[in-house]
């Protein structure tokens, strides 16, 4: 109701209080009333009113916003005619302006030497072509794991380095399948990395000449990364085929089967004894004539060895008891004849007579079982080189180093073949061949020290860097001369032996006159030498001490004898009798 003024009151006489600001050109709903267009009339801030939508109408400005005009594409406004909002919102990422993880873009397109670069890098450190394509989770991942392999490799090498035996593990033949396992997938891997880093960078954006010319590199380079792993495979097959054929799985026919413990391969002994032989089998011979014989006495913990050298023309060498000859020959090989029974037939002997022997092919028992009588020892086992097999070895290495002290004359009995000159001298695999056999001017005991000489230059010379360079001419060189018992199981305990021999001191003792008589050997006398030079070799290396090489040496400390008066006394390794010992380096000038 109103009063007399016009003033709405309540029934009390108070006065009302309006429920709402009423607006010019307000509707029923306090909206403001639509113009004669049918739009909304703008209110006093200048902002028209909402359309059906709830959104301010058409063509109109919101406030604060009146220095933006009206377009679409943002919220609240139609599209533009014939765009969709699914459209607007493709074009914002093709256009590279949305958060969206689309297609990987590029600052600019990329040029054929940056996408070759980038690949290239990729093969060096696998994950930087992804994070330049933007592929970061996948970059970051490659890039961990090359982290990873990097520093085992690293590490293992590091612990092969600072213990050289530790490298024997790689001649077991498990790991040897496992090498060449790895070296397959890390090939096949790093092909794959490569392929797939030229590729997420895109290059069919380039041009087509671009395309071909960079296909053609990454090719080549996809060959040259997998070249290291394919060789590596390659130089284990090889060592894996070279290892099965010199060392056999199952013992030879009569030898019993021996039970080899991995962590004690060696039994309980102290020593172990290896009987070195040189085979002089030549087309115009019928059997194998064994004309160098040495025995490597080994210490099991320390490697000190010492190289017995017997010559070939010892005669009537004893058998003991328990060998099939001892029978036959009780006074000695071929005692009833005065000239003949010979060492260096023992071997073919055997062969021949298999009766006797009890099976075929005992040449090399009957030998390990005359020689290890007549030291006193238990010869383990042997090994047989083919002498023209071993000239292959040494031009496998790259020739060997000898001091040659005088000329030495080869080929028939008056040397017409060659002269080995003196002085140092880097020989040839069939000059070293030469310098160990010829007799031209000399005499069986000189052959026998130059032949020590050219074992010891051959240890000394056949480096784990010479190996490694030239292995593939080595193994197959040393499948041609070798023939041995020694079980596979053995072969890395045997690498881990011949390391410490390498570190070590190496002695040598000759059976030679004047202190050794060959005709009428001294039998206890001998045995007495060899134990006496084991004994050396174990004391504190001293120089006037040492259990070392001499040329034809007296282990009973006499004083020296006169040079024999047959000729030639001199000759290129010298054949004098010396008091005290000489070291092999001393010796040979190795």
């Amino acid at each position: 109701m109103s009063n007399r003024d016009g003033v709405d009151t309540t029934p009390e006489g108070r006065k009302r209080r309006p429920t709402r600001r009423s607006r010019p050109n307000s509707g029923a709903n306090g909206r403001p009333a639509p113009d004669a267009k049918g739009a909304p009339a703008p209110d006093a801030a200048g902002a028209s009113a909402p359309d059906a939508t709830g959104g301010p109408a058409p063509g109109k400005l919101v406030a604060g916003s009146a220095r933006r005009p009206p377009g679409p594409g943002r919220p609240g406004e139609p599209p533009a005619p014939g765009r969709s909002p699914t459209t607007s919102r493709l074009g914002k990422l093709r256009s590279g302006s949305g958060s969206g993880s689309g297609a990987p873009r590029f600052a600019r397109p990329l040029t054929p030497a940056a996408v070759l670069g980038w690949t290239a890098l990729s093969a060096v450190v696998p994950g930087a072509a992804h994070l330049r394509a933007g592929r970061r989770r996948t970059g970051l991942a490659l890039v961990g794991v090359y982290a990873v392999l990097l520093l085992a490799a690293l590490a293992y090498g590091l612990s092969i380095a600072g213990d050289l035996a530790n490298a024997s593990i790689l001649v077991d033949d498990s790991n040897m399948v496992l090498v060449v396992v790895l070296a397959s997938v890390l090939a096949l891997g790093w092909f794959a990395v490569v392929v797939t880093s030229y590729v997420v960078l895109g290059p069919n954006r380039l041009p087509q000449q671009g395309q071909v010319l960079t296909g053609i590199v990454v090719g080549v380079l996809c060959v040259a990364v997998m070249s290291p792993f394919a060789l590596t495979a390659n130089y284990v097959v090889t060592l894996r085929d070279a290892v099965g054929s010199i060392f056999k799985s199952t013992p030879e026919p009569g030898q019993p089967q021996v039970t080899h413990d991995a962590e004690n391969p060696w039994g309980d002994k102290e020593r172990v004894n290896f009987l070195l032989i040189g085979g002089d089998a030549a087309g115009n011979r019928t059997g194998v004539r064994t004309d160098s014989m040495n025995v490597a006495s080994v210490d099991l913990k320390t490697g000190a060895t010492v190289l017995f050298s017997l010559p070939r023309n010892m005669q009537h060498v004893r058998f003991p008891a328990s060998s099939p000859l001892h029978k036959q020959f009780p006074n000695g090989f071929m005692a009833e004849l005065p000239n003949g029974g010979l060492l260096n037939e023992v071997w073919q002997y055997a062969n021949d007579n298999p009766q006797l022997m009890g099976a075929k092919n005992q040449g090399p028992r009957a030998l390990m079982d005359a020689i290890g009588f007549t030291l006193g020892l238990k010869i383990d086992y042997y090994m047989l080189m083919n002498m023209y097999g071993f000239a292959d070895l040494v031009d496998a290495i790259g020739g060997l180093k000898i001091r040659v002290e005088q000329d030495v004359k080869w080929g028939g009995l008056y040397g017409t073949a060659g002269t080995i000159k003196a002085g140092y001298r880097k020989l040839s695999g069939e000059e070293a061949l030469w310098y160990g056999r010829s007799r031209v001017g000399s005499d069986d005991f000189s052959r026998m020290s130059r032949q020590r000489c050219v074992i010891g230059a051959f240890a000394q010379q056949a480096t784990p860097t010479v190996i490694l360079s030239r292995f593939e001419k080595i193994a197959g060189a040393a499948k041609r001369l070798a023939q041995t018992n020694i079980p596979r199981p053995l072969v890395q305990p045997l690498v881990e032996l011949a390391v410490k021999v390498k570190d070590a001191r190496i002695t040598s003792l000759q059976f030679v006159p004047p202190e050794f008589y060959s005709g009428r050997p001294d039998w206890a006398k001998i045995r007495t030498a060899t134990r006496k030079a084991i004994s050396d070799s174990l004391r504190p290396a001293r120089r006037a001490q040492t259990a070392n090489v001499s040329a034809s040496p007296s282990v009973t400390g006499s004083t020296p004898a006169r040079p024999r008066t047959a000729t030639p006394t001199q000759t290129p390794t010298r054949n004098t009798q010396k008091a005290g010992a000489q070291s092999l380096d001393d010796l040979c000038g190795l």
